[in-house]
């Protein structure tokens, strides 16, 4: 089968090849050997939030430390 990258690097999957996996909208992507190895994800609504820190640089040490300090202001 064949797809295509377009102009803006996107990427079409052939239904045929998402038929056999289970349903989902995110891939993990890694490139290995010249080859694309896309890998089915099923993002949880935490897996968001700790991407959007990382994101961010917001380390775990920073949330508790943000907690602790709105703790005392309480």
């Amino acid at each position: 089968m064949i797809a295509k990258l377009t102009s803006k690097n996107q990427l079409t999957l052939p239904k045929a090849v998402l038929r056999e996996l289970p349903a989902t909208h995110y891939f993990d992507v890694k490139a290995e050997g010249g080859r694309l190895i896309l890998e089915p994800l099923t993002l949880q609504r935490a897996d968001a939030v700790r991407s959007k820190l990382a994101e961010l640089g917001i380390a775990e040490s920073d949330v508790k430390k943000a907690l602790a300090w709105a703790r005392k202001k309480a």
